[in-house]
């Protein structure tokens, strides 16, 4: 391999990786990728080829992020090289904070910053520090390159950046942040070979997953988002709750009796789509279901998608495209197809047929506003990110590269 960069993705049960290798002009091409999956229970090691083919599936003998990493150092040591070999290893930070506007070398200093903005991120940030630690002990010579989600908002206008706090709190960094900045990012840059007048004008992307969150684009810069001071805000999700009353949480822990760990445990991990539908965090399990609570799911995810859009388009004083992107914007036409109804207020005018076929363009010829499928790619945002860094510290501009 030439140059090859390692992305690694962590999360609580799982640690994804994949590899880029280095072309000749320098861009970027997918090699082999993977994943150990149950990483605290049964983990095992999947690493598929750039085609997709299976080339590996085998169990993994230690628990944790820790044997997670030790299997992938060990299966690239075996059949590509030694991990010294990896020109740089780029990993997905969910929280940057105030600190950190652009993607940073990782040292000591960088990982206790990440390390205390765990509160604000307790499903994800955990799990990216101790993926970090687990590469520092088996590739301490590699360098590795911190990709925040926050990153891409930070140029926001303040006053989208603000909650009615007393200025001391906002003084200490209470603000909103927003997330899915490395997928908004990528999709910013894949927008002038997609639809050029678009990614020139003003632009609301849905990002639609697990996670699901909103943002408005104007000429490829962030103007607002959905997601806040945490990824809990706006959209209902998954398992998150999406925005809600502050007073619901008062109200929990004054009248339900509810600890502050509890009250965590219910908005991150058994609210959203699993809570109201009682069946599924999966819309596709909620899509197939005849049960009427996950029709209401699915209801209130698409009302709460058509309440924000309205809302960014504001923020932006007009609309020129809607972008859906994400596992369910990318593959879920029914999701698709009802919020661009809700949407014919804006000029949104959907082509059916285009829509079950994913796209690219699921508008008809004359909707006044076109509307795209555009497929996300965080992995190779955090790669070019990393080769960015990398290419920095070569050239002897380690401050740059920080």
């Amino acid at each position: 391999m030439r140059e090859p960069i390692l992305v690694l993705n962590a999360g609580s049960s799982s640690l994804k990786f994949a590899v880029f290798e280095t072309a000749p002009d320098r861009s970027l091409n997918l090699g082999v990728h993977g994943a150990v999956s149950e990483i605290d229970s049964r983990p095992r090691l999947r690493v598929m080829d750039a085609d997709d083919a299976v080339i590996a599936d085998r169990p993994v003998g230690a628990l944790g992020h820790e044997g997670a990493v030790a299997a992938i150092h060990e299966w690239f040591a075996g059949h590509v090289g030694r991990e010294a070999d990896f020109s740089g290893i780029g990993h997905r930070v969910v929280h940057g904070g105030t600190a950190y506007a652009a993607p940073v070398r990782i040292d000591e200093t960088v990982l206790c910053a990440i390390e205390a903005l765990i509160p604000l991120a307790p499903l994800h940030q955990p799990h990216h520090v101790a993926a970090i630690r687990a590469v520092t002990a088996v590739a301490p010579l590699v360098p590795q390159v911190a990709c925040f989600d926050t990153a891409f908002h930070q140029g926001q206008p303040a006053v989208a950046q603000s909650f009615a706090l007393p200025r001391a709190l906002t003084a200490k960094g209470i603000r909103r942040f927003g997330f899915h900045g490395l997928s908004y990012e990528y999709i910013s840059q894949a927008l002038p070979e997609v639809a050029p007048a678009a990614a020139r004008g003003r632009v609301v992307v849905a990002h639609l997953g697990n996670g699901a969150s909103m943002c408005a684009i104007e000429n490829g810069l962030s103007r607002a988002s959905t997601m806040g001071f945490t990824a809990v805000d706006g959209l209902p999700m998954g398992t998150r709750t999406g925005a809600l009353d502050p007073g619901v949480l008062l109200y929990l822990m004054q009248q339900e009796g509810m600890s502050a760990a509890a009250v965590q445990t219910l908005i991150y991990e058994q609210s959203g789509l699993l809570g109201v539908s009682g069946l599924s965090s999966d819309m596709r399990t909620l899509l197939a279901s005849d049960l009427p609570a996950a029709r209401e799911a699915i209801d209130l995810f698409v009302y709460r998608i058509g309440r924000e859009l309205g809302s960014l388009a504001a923020a932006l004083g007009g609309l020129d495209a809607l972008v859906f992107t994400g596992g369910i914007g990318e593959n879920a036409a029914p999701i698709r197809a009802r919020v661009c109804r809700d949407a014919r207020w804006l000029g949104v005018r959907l082509d059916e047929a285009t829509n079950a076929r994913n796209g690219p363009c699921i508008s008809e010829p004359g909707s006044a506003v076109p509307v795209w499928v555009v497929p996300t790619n965080e992995n190779l945002m955090i790669a070019r990110h990393t080769q960015r860094v990398v290419e920095r510290l070569r050239s002897g501009h380690p401050r740059e590269a920080r």
